[in-house]
């Protein structure tokens, strides 16, 4: 292997290529999605400095922002203790990084009624309805 990518040599993909991918708000650290990264999708985010993942649905490589604007600026990047899980520090250009037109991907909350019956609650607003980020 190139000396220039033996740094991928402690990345586990999986069986299908794919490593899980958490980006997370360099300045908030608050969660904002979660995706997933093939070697190419990783190998462009380390030179572009902005977020590229595997679009497991479209089984292409997905520019995050491509469409909407809401590009990923990326900060840093961190392997876990495994080497199976990557952490992406991002500035979240338009602070909308889910499709539903929300800061986060993670805007439902498991709460806890006296029913004893839990139910998934909208915990976060729509920043910009998806009808005008997406054409």
């Amino acid at each position: 292997m190139n000396r220039s990518l033996a740094w991928l040599d402690d990345v586990k993909f999986d069986a299908n290529g794919l490593i899980p991918v958490i980006a997370q708000d360099h300045i908030s650290h608050k969660i904002l999605m979660v995706a997933w990264m093939n070697q190419e999708s990783l190998q462009e985010t380390v030179h572009s400095q902005r977020a590229v993942y595997w679009s497991r649905s479209r089984q292409r490589l997905w520019r995050k922002g491509e469409e909407s604007g809401h590009i990923q600026h990326v900060h840093d990047i961190y392997l876990d203790c495994d080497g199976d899980v990557i952490l992406l520090m991002i500035d979240q250009v338009g602070h909308i990084a889910c499709h539903t037109g929300r800061e986060s991907c993670f805007f439902r909350q498991l709460q806890h009624s006296t029913s004893d019956t839990p139910t998934w609650e909208t915990v976060a607003p729509v920043l910009k309805d998806p009808e005008h980020i997406y054409r």
